[in-house]
């Protein structure tokens, strides 16, 4: 007997969620089910975008390197939105890498069939412009974020982010990478995450993060996440 083990496509992704299901029906040719591996690259920046990607349990930074060779994340996209939002603002490409963080799987499409259905309308175009404006906010308050508030209150906010992206407690995350992501050096991380260790609110164990007292990241983060997680489910209505 055969068995059919193509996956089946369920609607993780909060931006495909939110469409109606015949808005939704008229896609899925066009999705295929993709698993992303940790530290794979999406698209390098100035190259061209040809693929977006629609994260279910996946999270992707968005990062920009400098001439040193330096990285800092200036964005991250888990299952709230899409990878490859240029192709939708009339650029196939732009100044940041997009690489998978956190492995797990997403929904890809063709830029240019998702560029014919942006120009459509419907519900589709004003989720993506919705997020869009979520991007830019995001990216705003981190420039205030990065310039005003404690490592260890940005390390809350970054972990509480993540975990929200994933939906789960259980981040497989090195200190190495939170250090390149936060654009810190390592001892800062360190002294950060072992404050946060030491008062029973996260564990970590050979480059495996685990929140245990929610309330009390949420307690030592800045006002950062609680704004943007309000703003992101104002616009996305999810």
């Amino acid at each position: 007997m055969l068995v059919n083990t193509t996956p089946t496509i369920v609607r993780e992704n909060r931006l495909l969620t939110a469409l109606p299901a015949c808005e939704y029906q008229r896609l899925v040719p066009y999705l295929k089910f993709v698993s992303l591996s940790s530290g794979q690259i999406l698209y390098e920046a100035e190259e061209p975008i040809t693929r977006v990607y629609f994260p279910n349990n996946s999270l992707v930074s968005l990062i920009i390197s400098t001439g040193n060779g330096s990285t800092v994340e200036v964005g991250c996209v888990g299952n709230e939105g899409i990878v490859g939002v240029p192709v939708i603002l009339g650029s196939n490409t732009t100044t940041t890498s997009a690489v998978v963080q956190i492995a797990g799987n997403a929904m890809q499409m063709n830029a240019d069939i998702l560029k014919s259905e942006f120009a459509c309308g419907r519900n589709l175009q004003k989720l993506l412009l919705s997020y869009v404006h979520a991007l830019y906010a995001q990216a705003a308050q981190a420039a205030v974020c990065n310039r005003l508030h404690t490592l260890e209150a940005r390390l809350a906010r970054w972990l509480l982010t993540v975990s929200d992206r994933i939906q789960s407690n259980k981040l497989p995350l090195t200190q190495e990478y939170i250090s390149l992501m936060l654009g810190v050096r390592r001892s800062g991380v360190t002294v950060a995450a072992g404050i946060l260790s030491e008062q029973g609110i996260i564990s970590y164990n050979r480059g495996n993060i685990t929140i245990l007292n929610r309330k009390g990241l949420e307690a030592i983060s800045c006002e950062c996440y609680r704004l943007l997680k309000s703003e992101f489910a104002r616009l996305l209505g999810n």
